[in-house]
Parts: C-alpha cells; sequence; structure tokens
C-alpha cells in the first residue's frame, strides 16, 4: 500500500518511505522536510521528575557519606591516641606492680622471720660513749716502697 502526500509549497508528491515519486514541476528540486518537535508526553513529565528527585537524592546521600566518613576518622584519630596513651599507662603500671610486689616480698620476709622468731630483735639499746676517740680510729701510717717489680707481658 502506497500512501501519496502532496507538499503544497514543492508540488511534490512522496511515498510513505519519503521518496519523491513524481515532479508535476519538469526542474528538479530537493524536498524540504520539517521534524516537529513532539509534545511532551505526560509519562515523560513523569519520568523527568522521577529522575530529577532521585538525583538529589543522590546527591544528598553523597553529602551525608562524606560527613559520615569524616567524623569516622576524627574518631579514629581519637581513638588511635587513646590506644597509645593506654599503653603507656599500661607501661607504667607493669614498672610500678613490679616495685610494689618487691616490697610486698620484703614486707612477707618480714613478718615470717617475724612469726617463726628466727632473728631476735634487741630489746633495749645501750649507748655507748668513747673514751679516746683517736684510739678507736686509727690514722694511716704512710708506708713507702723502695722497690718496685717490673712485669712483662701482660
Amino acid at each position: 500500500m502506497v500512501t501519496k502526500i502532496t507538499d503544497p509549497h514543492q508540488n511534490n508528491i512522496f511515498t510513505q518511505d519519503m521518496r519523491n515519486v513524481t515532479s508535476p514541476v519538469s526542474t528538479p528540486s530537493v524536498a524540504a522536510i520539517y521534524y516537529q518537535q513532539k509534545p511532551v508526553t505526560v509519562r515523560e513529565m513523569i519520568t523527568r521528575r522521577i529522575n530529577k528527585t532521585l538525583c538529589v537524592c543522590l546527591l544528598f546521600t553523597i553529602v551525608i557519606t562524606f560527613i559520615s566518613y569524616y567524623i569516622a576518622m576524627n574518631f579514629e584519630a581519637k581513638l588511635n591516641t587513646l590506644d597509645r596513651e593506654i599503653v603507656r599507662v599500661n607501661t607504667e603500671n607493669l614498672d610500678l606492680q613490679a616495685d610494689l610486689d618487691r616490697y610486698k616480698s620484703f614486707n612477707n620476709v618480714d613478718s615470717k622471720i617475724g612469726e617463726f622468731k628466727l632473728l631476735q630483735k634487741a630489746d633495749k639499746v645501750l649507748e655507748v660513749t668513747a673514751m679516746n676517740s683517736e684510739e678507736v680510729m686509727p690514722k694511716p701510717k704512710k708506708v713507702y716502697e723502695s722497690s718496685f717489680n717490673w712485669a712483662i707481658g701482660y
């Protein structure tokens, strides 16, 4: 089935697939075909609105993601500083615990000795005055050696 369309401005006759079939005018002319923009349908309007809404939601989600990432990195930095502080305090506590254990062991030894009475403590302290303090601490005498032994080797 061939549908013939006549262009009133050019006096050309076109078929359905827009081929020039006959031209009443003897001079060949190029057929001017004008494409019209088709009207926007309701479906296209709804699709555009949905796309715009989804784009806004996507941008909003991206912004929220960046903000959340920034907050998470700040919290991680704070946790790292706290972790270093905890390690430092734990090391200090280990040193203090070692000192405490050493003092406790001295106290335990002293209490055990007191329980079993292995060492006797003095009941009273006697004070003695020195009569001749010079004799108590003798003065060192200078000794001169005239001979010197030579050593060979190491």
